[in-house]
C-alpha cells in the first residue's frame, strides 16, 4: 500500500551512503520544515530531465526543504562513482541518500519503485501529496502552490 496523504515523513534511516551532506543533517534540515523528497535514478532519463525544473522550484519556494534518495532500479545504479558522476553533472545540491538496500524506498512504501517520484511534506512532516513520472512535476508545482497559498493566508 502507498503513503496516504497525512502520512507522516519517514525517517532516513537505512541509506547506505549519503552524498553533500549526512542523515542527520538530513534529518534536522527536514524538521518543522516544508520538505519536498524526491527519489530518482542514474538510469532513469525523466530523473535527468527534471532536474532543472525541480531548480526552478526550489528557486521560486526558498522556505522548501528538499532531499533527493537515488534508489538503483538496476544492478548498474548501485555503481557509487557513477552516481557522484551524475549528481556533479547535473549540478544537483541536495542532500542525497543512496538506497542501494531499498530500504528508504520500503519507509516510503514506493512499492513499485517508481523513479521519478515525489513526495511533499507540510511543515508538520505530514504528506500533502505523492506524484510520479513524467507528470510528476506538474502536480507537485499544483501542490506546492496551493501548500504556500495557504501558508501564506495562515501567516
Amino acid at each position: 500500500m502507498s503513503m496516504r496523504i497525512g502520512d507522516t515523513l519517514p525517517t532516513f534511516e537505512g541509506a547506505t551512503e549519503w552524498l553533500n551532506g549526512l542523515q542527520e543533517e538530513a534529518e534536522e534540515f527536514v524538521k518543522d520544515k516544508p520538505t519536498l523528497v524526491y527519489f530518482w535514478a542514474t538510469s532513469c532519463g525523466i530523473c535527468k530531465e527534471n532536474i532543472p525544473k525541480l531548480k526552478s522550484l526550489k528557486e521560486k519556494y526558498p522556505e522548501l526543504k528538499t532531499v533527493a534518495v537515488h534508489m538503483p532500479r538496476y544492478e548498474a545504479d548501485t555503481d557509487l562513482e557513477k552516481v557522484k558522476a551524475t549528481i556533479e553533472e547535473h549540478s544537483i545540491d541536495d542532500l542525497c541518500a543512496v538506497d542501494n538496500k531499498h530500504l528508504l524506498k520500503n519507509a516510503f512504501k514506493n512499492e513499485q519503485g517508481w523513479v521519478p517520484v515525489y513526495y511533499l511534506f507540510d511543515a508538520e512532516g505530514k504528506l500533502k501529496t505523492r506524484a510520479a513520472g513524467e507528470y510528476g512535476i506538474g502536480v507537485l508545482t499544483k501542490a506546492l502552490e496551493k501548500l504556500f497559498v495557504a501558508k501564506s493566508v495562515a501567516a
